[in-house]
């Protein structure tokens, strides 16, 4: 069993009153991590300890952030195996998702380190003569960086890593559904030589986390808030963040749709939905939920990717790789279970799938979907897949648009013309032509609109977020004034 402290200071440190909670592994329901339970008071002191450390690092030049961040990379990827066995013990996640995440991990850690001298300012022309005017951008202070359990790796990584770069310390609120892979993050981090208090990272037991969270964002030392997680959960946080007039980072909930024109290379789009819809068990922001098909070519479609999600095989991920593992929780196979019989008894048809053991649950595509299902709207975060049958351009639009999310888009055509006019209309912060829902890179600038929140994650973009940006003048002759 996995045994994770508090990192404060540059320290690892149980919580003040030494209490402790249990991460249960979803498919053993055995203990799979034995967690610090930080009471706000370690949150406090994680602020703390991250803003005595801020003048300090914000005065760090480019090159030594660049280098350590680059150093954290390499460690990150040294310790692959750990990180893969937590994933696998805490989440149910499969070993090559787990990999995944540890090699994207380190890619956010490159990309960052790159972007430690693209902190730039600009000379603004002035009225005033022999004034020199600047826009000048510098770190906002602490950032507070809440990460989900879903992608645990990339998500850690990137809730903490451009912060750095622009030179602001962090503190990274770890999911408690896998407190020891977030706490890794926050020892890589260390070993690779970050100084004390610059990274601090917090565990803490499921009944708690509305007063950590609020004590973090409440705190004064804490600037600046990202949020990765569910649009429920993020409402309360930017709610709270507003009281506090902090800004916030939001990447929320998604209902990713695909639409499959009738011009689409079949093959492709059916390959796309298919690692679009059941890649981690469906259980990624970006994950493909409503593929929305032309009519005419419907039944082969639908035909081709059941064929295939039934041929996914689903075991056990401790067992061996697999192409499905588990879900994250009982709770969330109920949910996944309950949406698909709502489907079923209001007239979808089941085409592959619908069974479940424990929380392994089978790729199911649900065909024939309608507003009047849950799952037409409710975002499903589980290994199934709805398909809604349209005609023509103008009603796959309002179907891919027809829901309170807009994270994530994907279109088939072969006519990249018609596909790029319809792409501009899709309310989403992403959307790919002739590729998946699911697809990020370090250096996009990653983010949503509507219910999906708001901000972005990556590259240049992220420069934003992290730093302010101020207004410096300096007057270099003599100014007159009216008295």
């Amino acid at each position: 069993m996995n045994e994770t402290l508090l990192l404060i200071g540059g320290k690892s440190v149980p919580a003040a009153d030494n209490r402790l909670y249990h991460r249960l592994n979803p498919v053993t329901g055995q203990p799979a991590t034995r967690a610090a339970a930080s009471s706000v008071s370690d949150a406090g002191a994680a602020a703390k300890a991250a803003a005595d450390a801020f003048l300090a690092w914000a005065a760090t030049g480019p090159g030594k952030r660049r280098e350590l961040l680059l150093r954290a990379a390499d460690i990150l990827l040294a310790h692959e195996r750990h990180f893969i066995a937590g994933m696998i013990a805490e989440t149910g996640a499969t070993e090559g998702w787990a990999a995944f995440n540890v090699a994207f991990g380190a890619s956010i850690l490159r990309e960052a380190g790159s972007m430690t001298t693209q902190v730039n300012g600009e000379i603004i022309p002035s009225d005033v003569p022999d004034n020199l005017s600047m826009g000048f951008r510098q770190p906002v202070g602490v950032c507070l960086g809440i990460a989900p359990w879903n992608a645990p790796v990339i998500l850690g990584v990137r809730a903490i890593a451009m912060p750095l770069a622009c030179g602001n310390t962090v503190v990274l609120k770890a999911s408690e559904s896998c407190p020891a892979v977030h706490g890794l993050i926050g020892l890589v981090l260390q070993e690779a030589g970050f100084p004390d208090g610059v990274v601090n990272v917090i565990t803490n037991d499921p009944h708690d986390a509305a007063a950590i969270v609020g004590e973090l964002i409440d705190h004064p030392s804490v600037r600046h808030i990202n949020f990765t997680g569910s649009t429920r959960v993020g409402r309360l946080v930017a709610e709270r963040a507003a009281r506090n007039l902090k800004p916030v980072l939001l990447e929320l909930g998604g209902k990713a749709p695909l639409i499959v024109l009738d011009d689409a290379d079949l093959d492709a789009a059916v390959n796309a939905a298919a690692f679009g819809a059941f890649m981690n068990q469906g259980q990624i922001c970006m994950s493909t939920e409503r593929i929305v098909v032309e009519e005419r070519i419907a039944d082969e479609f639908v035909a081709r990717l059941s064929a295939k999600a039934s041929a996914l095989p689903l075991m056990d991920p401790a067992q061996g790789p697999t192409v499905l593992g588990s879900v994250v929780d009982e709770q969330s196979a109920d949910k996944v279970t309950k949406l698909i019989e709502d489907a079923v008894e209001k007239g979808a048809r089941l085409c592959s799938g619908g069974k479940r053991v424990g929380t392994l649950m089978h790729a199911t595509v649900l065909d024939g979907v309608t507003p009047a299902m849950r799952i037409y709207a409710e975002e499903s975060f589980g290994p199934v897949v709805t398909v809604v049958r349209v005609n023509g351009d103008e009603e796959a639009l309002r179907s891919a648009n027809d829901t309170e999310y807009g994270l994530s888009a994907a279109i088939f055509s072969r006519d990249i013309v018609r596909a790029w006019n319809m792409a501009r209309r899709v309310e989403s912060g992403i959307c790919h032509i002739n590729g998946p829902t699911v697809h990020d890179e370090p250096q996009m600038p990653f983010g949503g609109v509507k219910a999906s929140g708001y901000g972005r994650f990556g590259g240049r973009a992220a420069i934003e977020e992290f730093t302010t940006l101020r207004w410096i003048s300096v007057q270099t002759g003599s100014r007159h004034y009216p008295f």
